[in-house]
């Protein structure tokens, strides 16, 4: 079953970036075990034997399917990988986390491509607000995974010790060197002393497995497969700067697309809309030209926001807070009836003409209406002529 799951994995690595191997297989097996700081002598472990031997049992039908679904993003991840200063093998990293999935999510909260926990990724430089999941961005992702796999290897100064601290955590790592007495691989992994768990056992001989039978074209030929042998080969998207709450609606008609597919490649959006900040993001590469010639933002367009209802509030406060009709409000959320749940969600669309007022509330501070509305703490003084930070409920602000 282990070697199955393996196998189509493997399999969906190597058909994605459309990378044949031509070196022989024992030779291949060797550069991948080096990349990895892991001694050649591994490749007798039998557990890793017992998973490479399993070719045959892979499930085509899911193996296309994650080839169709990962293949547009996967020639960029993969020079990414290429450029940075991290083996190539840990490509095969984020098929063993996520099956090469952006809307993969745990039980503990991993999220994404390369499961990403909520405290690491905010530590290497990933949004997670209300309008933005940023680990279930590809590229972004990527890109925190590399800087993470690189804080590893500073840390234990070899890549199989930093995959397996990635797999998990650093300090149950240092805690199984300490135990072992030593760091060696096939020590740390030993079934009986199980200083690591079963899954970071296995976890490492997943990668080393997927990485050796990345040269397995054949199995994609025989199955019709062929044609997505080249999809890999270049980059399917193209990265585009739109405007604070520019809706993915309008995204789609400059370049001809249902918004399903707009926002098939703009997964780590948590609306249809972006945040109220200028934002990059991903429409398919053969519409850049489209969109450049098609997408013009009116400069009155509306911005959203994400409110969430408090304690005594009325769709008429909301609206009176923020200079709006509260029908307007009722009309964006499809609100059947004025009442309100306490930390219900609303849309509400701002004008983006122009400053905006704010009336503050009880318990408000400078610094979170600054983040509530992305406007730096600088810039809402100045607007305001303010010599300090406090402020008093029931004062009306600009926010620039």
């Amino acid at each position: 079953m282990v070697g199955r799951a393996l196998l189509f994995i493997s399999l969906t690595c190597s058909m994605l970036f459309g990378y044949l191997i031509t070196e022989n297989n024992f030779a291949q097996q060797e550069r991948v075990l080096k990349s990895l700081d892991i001694n050649t002598s591994f490749l007798k472990d039998p557990i890793l034997l017992s998973m490479s031997d399993d070719v045959n049992l892979y499930r085509t039908k899911h193996f296309l399917s994650i080839l169709d679904r990962g293949y547009i993003f996967a020639p960029a991840l993969r020079q990414m990988i290429a450029e940075a200063s991290i083996p190539e093998a840990f490509l095969y990293l984020a098929m063993a986390e996520s099956n090469f999935s952006a809307r993969a999510y745990s039980k503990a909260r991993a999220v994404g491509l390369w499961q990403f926990m909520p405290y690491t990724a905010k530590k290497f430089g990933l949004k997670i607000d209300e309008y933005v999941d940023e680990r279930r961005d590809p590229v972004k992702s990527t890109k925190a995974a590399i800087k993470y796999l690189e804080y590893l290897h500073k840390d234990f100064e070899k890549w199989y010790l930093a995959a397996m601290a990635y797999n998990c955590g650093e300090g149950r790592v240092r805690r199984a060197i300490k135990q072992a007495g030593t760091d060696d691989l096939a020590v740390l992994i030993d079934p009986v002393k199980k200083y690591v768990p079963l899954e970071t056992r296995n976890y490492i001989r997943k990668i080393i497995t997927m990485a050796h039978l990345s040269g397995s074209a054949d199995f994609l030929l025989s199955h019709d497969g062929e044609y997505l042998l080249n999809q890999g080969s270049s980059f399917g998207f193209e990265p585009v700067t739109v405007p604070a709450g520019t809706t993915l609606e309008s995204v789609a008609k400059s370049v001809g697309l249902p918004v399903s597919v707009i926002k098939e490649y703009n997964v780590h959006l948590n609306y249809f809309f972006t945040p109220p900040v200028e934002y990059e993001i991903y429409i398919p590469y053969d519409k850049k030209a489209e969109f450049a010639k098609n997408f013009k933002p009116e400069k009155n367009a509306s911005g959203f926001y994400v409110y969430h209802v408090k304690k005594g509030d009325s769709l008429y406060e909301i609206g009176k807070k923020y200079g709006l009709n509260y029908k307007i409000i009722k009309d964006y959320n499809s609100l059947k009836s004025n009442t309100l749940k306490i930390g219900q969600k609303l849309i509400i669309p701002s004008a983006k003409a122009g400053n905006r007022h704010y009336i503050i509330q009880q318990g408000d501070t400078l610094g979170a209406i600054s983040r509530k509305f992305n406007v730096s703490l600088q810039a809402l003084m100045q607007a305001n002529e303010l010599k300090n930070t406090n402020i008093y409920p029931g004062n009306k602000i600009v926010i620039p």
